[in-house]
């Protein structure tokens, strides 16, 4: 019966388990808690802020009307485009999308693909490369160039020193037909490059921008050519190097090459007088056609800004010198917008934003959670525009995934996060972490989980199916235990039945034995009531012949003495055998 108990013993061992299970998942829920990752705040390794901003292009900077009205009667040129070079926003735009004659600012472009050539490893800077016969060809009178000489050579690297710094047309002739093969082939990419960029208003006939009705670009798209280019580590140093040095060559001395840009280069051989402590980079442009154009960059207290001025006017002074139209709307727009906007706390990792549930808290029933670090942008003075009205979007983990916060809860945990939005625009998603510790209350940990174990739908099911099973078992025991009963007493009473028919069988014999002649020759007898068979023992072999008869004889006698004799079965032993005890 050992067997039938094991079942019980293993329901009960199953519910143990069960119920201790919660406990363990304390400590696993706690030791999980102090392995979530931090948040990073939105600073580079120098401190200087980032823009997480997430505007989409196209979208302007807040406090833009501010900067229209303060801008529109200062800058003269056709063309600006003003644009927060970390987020994409613009502060002030005027005809962006209007086509006009880019000049030397098509040598961005040039420059670009000079470099990715490089990057690929089609050419190398320290290649040495000859200018080619027709490298002049289609140059006019008074264009820019480094007096490049056919048949001159020197490395590829100060080709594009030259066509950048020097803004030297016949350089690009030069660097167009080394990385393409053709000047022809070299338009072909720059327009191909200027699609995948998203350029839709741009067309380039050639790679130095000389005067052509058919080379024309945007301030948009020039925004989006210089961007890329700026990304490439190569282009943004060339084109921000103020002097550089070209070694003598086979038919010219040493040049010392000076920066056309009066932004960075106090000496330029250009435009003196604009020079700019903030300013990098980017390229000067000039044709009649085109007017003074310049794309520049700049940087102050973490404002980064790049600006496109095309068409610009050259306005004769007092003096006798001229005021170029394109480095003075620069100036002007950059210095408006560092005197106006800065970086400022949208929020503040110091902020204590809501407070959330927490269960099975020993000593509180809720936990303050802040942000993670603050969360920056850069936006107008307060005495500029008013201060905006963000909408916050806080998202709590354990309200979104339907599973409560549960102690303990240790500070820095993360749990939940919070969105910063204007207008539609995102500037930063930030984690909300817990300000405090809060400690579990053990009993109220393993209590809440026995609670929420057993009303679990699943477990009362499967609860109820092991009731039933225990149930059903106790029943079949039960049953099996009265068949085991009701088999041992019918054995019983066979047995005794089988007792009594050899008893009868017994007496039965005794009773022939003792009245017939032969009966005197049999020694003994055995009943098996089993087999139904009466085993004879006899005193002498001569006896076993004569046992046919004698069987007769016994089984008439037997009848008369009331033993049953049907299907009994008379066996003969051998002389000797000595016959068991009656």
């Amino acid at each position: 019966m050992k067997k039938y108990r094991i079942l019980p013993l293993l329901l009960i061992v199953c519910l143990l388990l069960t119920a201790a299970f919660p406990a363990a998942a304390a400590k696993s829920t706690a030791d999980a808690s102090a392995d979530a990752p931090q948040s990073t705040a939105n600073v580079s390794s120098d401190g200087v802020p980032q823009s997480t901003v997430q505007a989409a292009e196209g979208s302007y900077v807040l406090g833009s009307d501010a900067v229209k009205s303060a801008l529109d009667e200062k800058l003269q040129a056709n063309c600006v485009l003003l644009v927060d070079e970390d987020s994409g926003q613009y502060y002030y735009t005027r005809n962006i999308d209007a086509k006009a004659y880019p000049a030397s600012l098509t040598k961005i472009m040039t420059l670009l693909l000079a470099v990715e050539a490089v990057e690929r490893g089609d050419v190398q800077l320290s290649d040495t490369v000859t200018a080619y016969a027709d490298c002049n060809a289609d140059m006019v009178e008074g264009a820019s160039n480094a007096d490049i000489k056919v048949g001159e050579t020197m490395t590829f690297e100060d080709f594009l020193y030259c066509a950048m710094i020097s803004s030297a047309n016949e350089a690009c002739n030069v660097v167009a037909e080394y990385v393409c093969g053709s000047i022809s082939a070299f338009v072909q990419r720059m327009n191909a490059r200027a699609q995948e960029l998203g350029c839709t208003g741009t067309h380039f006939v050639n790679p130095h921008g000389l005067p052509n009705d058919d080379h024309y670009t945007t301030a948009h798209d020039l925004y989006r050519i210089t961007k890329e280019a700026l990304s490439h580590e190569l282009f943004a140093t060339i084109c921000n190097t103020v002097k550089h040095t070209v070694p003598a060559t086979n038919l010219s001395d040493e040049r010392t090459l000076s920066n056309t840009n009066g932004l960075i280069n106090p000496e330029s051989p250009m435009y003196r007088g604009y020079y700019y402590e903030y300013a990098k980079g980017v390229k000067t442009g000039h044709t009649e056609a085109a007017g003074y154009c310049l794309v520049s960059t700049a940087e102050k207290d973490g404002v980064r800004l790049l600006c496109v001025v095309l068409g610009g006017k050259g306005t004769a002074r007092a003096n006798g010198t001229t005021d170029f139209g394109s480095f003075s709307d620069t100036l002007t727009a950059y210095r408006w917008v560092f005197s106006n906007y800065g970086w400022r706390d949208i929020v503040s990792a110091s902020d204590l934003v809501c407070e959330v549930p927490v269960r099975y808290g020993r000593d509180s029933d809720g936990v303050t959670v802040r942000p993670a670090q603050s969360i920056s942008a850069v936006l107008p003075s307060a005495d500029t525009a008013g201060a905006p009205q963000f909408e916050q979007q806080v998202t709590i983990y354990s309200e979104r995934d339907g599973k409560p916060l549960e102690a303990p809860v240790k500070a820095g945990d993360e749990v939940g996060e919070l969105t910063v939005s204007y207008n539609g625009t995102v500037y930063g998603t930030v984690k909300l972490v817990a300000a405090v510790d809060v400690a579990v209350s053990k009993g109220a940990y393993i209590g809440g989980h026995l609670r929420a174990f057993f009303t679990n739908p699943i477990v009362l099911v499967v609860l109820l199916l092991l009731v039933l099973a225990v149930i059903g078992y106790v029943l079949w025991l039960a049953r099996r235990r009265k068949q085991i009963e009701a088999e041992r007493k019918r054995r019983r009473r066979a047995q005794m039945e089988a007792a009594e028919e050899s008893r009868a069988v017994y007496r039965a014999w005794n009773t022939v034995c003792a009245g017939t002649r032969e009966g005197r020759h049999v020694t003994g007898l055995r009943y098996l009531p089993e087999s139904n068979e009466l085993l004879v023992y006899l005193d002498s072999p001569s006896w076993t012949q004569e046992m046919t008869l004698l069987r007769e004889i016994i089984r008439a006698r037997m009848e008369r003495a009331g033993a049953h004799v049907d299907g009994l079965v008379f066996k003969t032993t051998a002389p000797g055998h000595t016959p068991p005890a009656a």
